[in-house]
């Protein structure tokens, strides 16, 4: 497969490409990457990909439809990681969003569309769509009711995307994830953020009372997830993916001080986000019944392998925590 990967150089986008490089996902023959390079982006994430046998990158934008175009000329496969993903600057401004999120899927389907090509679009989504929810957990067919300028974009973004299915009867599939941690993810989300504050010594900020629930998903399992519906998900479906792991912003905040040497002293709690959903929780039995997906790594190993890597790393991320 000749695989075109937008957002290559975040966080879940470069650790996508990176296990393509060393073997982990089968079956990919050729990796053409583009990247904004926006703050969040770091091009030094995919040097391992440098030593594939076939592999490009491109610096450009997803909203520029030339670029893109020429991208598609030679391509199975398209994933889209690209996308403005912290809640906190949406609600500061949501413009970004809108152009990144739902002009970005746009620019990409009708490229798709125009080149005549059988070509597999995967749009990368996330649970917070779907709102916040009390108990239980979300299935695939539950309505959308996002409820941030972020997630009010990324469901857009995938709303389009099934239209183009369902209108051009394009090759679309769209995954929605938890909340994601591992190595190489940019310090202002709340497992690196934390991590990196108490290296430095400095405090840890928790929302409101830390009550809210998170289902926690390592990267890596993200991407073999990802990877499964690439390859064998059904055309026109959407696949929940979880971690599994269900905690408390207390509970995941007093994980994170356990395993770094740190008590509560470390703890400040500030003034709740502004429309905070309560709780996110996703139910995985489609992917895991249709395509085999469950997660692999135990919350507490995959905690403790990152701040080793945030510990052995700082080079990477205090230059980024300054811009």
């Amino acid at each position: 497969m000749r695989l075109f990967v937008t957002g290559a150089a975040g966080f879940i986008g470069s650790n996508f490409v990176r296990m393509i490089a060393k073997g982990e996902l089968a079956g990919i023959t050729r990796i053409s990457v583009l990247d904004k390079l926006t703050y969040a982006g770091v091009k030094g994430n995919l040097e391992p990909a440098e030593s594939f046998s076939s592999y490009s990158f491109f610096e450009g934008d997803i909203c520029d439809p030339m670029i893109v175009a020429k991208l598609l000329e030679d391509v199975d496969a398209v994933i889209n990681f690209a996308a403005e993903s912290h809640v906190d600057r949406s609600i500061a401004g949501a413009a970004d969003f809108v152009q990144t999120n739902i002009v970005g899927v746009q620019v990409l389907l009708d490229a798709i569309k125009t080149s005549g090509k059988d070509i597999r679009f995967l749009q990368v989504s996330t649970d917070e769509v779907y709102g916040s929810i009390e108990s239980g957990s979300w299935t695939e067919d539950w309505p959308l009711q996002p409820n941030s300028p972020y997630s009010a974009t990324k469901a857009g973004g995938e709303l389009l995307a099934r239209s183009y299915h369902r209108t051009h009867g394009m090759d679309v599939v769209i995954t929605r994830c938890s909340n994601n941690y591992g190595t190489h993810h940019f310090p202002e989300k709340l497992i690196p953020l934390f991590i990196t504050n108490l290296i430095e010594g400095k405090k840890v900020s928790v929302y409101g009372n830390g009550k809210n629930v998170r289902d926690w998903l390592h990267v890596d399992d993200h991407c073999r997830g990802i990877y499964s519906v690439l390859m064998n998900g059904k055309s026109g479906e959407v696949y929940n993916i979880g971690g599994g792991r269900e905690l408390t912003n207390n509970e995941i905040t007093s994980l994170i001080l356990e395993a770094m040497g740190a008590d509560e002293s470390s703890i400040e709690y500030v003034e709740d986000r502004k429309g905070h959903d309560l709780r996110y929780s996703v139910d995985w039995t489609k992917i895991n019944r249709e395509l085999g997906y469950e997660p692999k790594v135990k919350f507490e190993d995959g905690l403790r392998e990152t701040i080793a890597w945030y510990r052995d790393n700082e080079a990477w991320w205090k230059p980024l925590k300054k811009r």
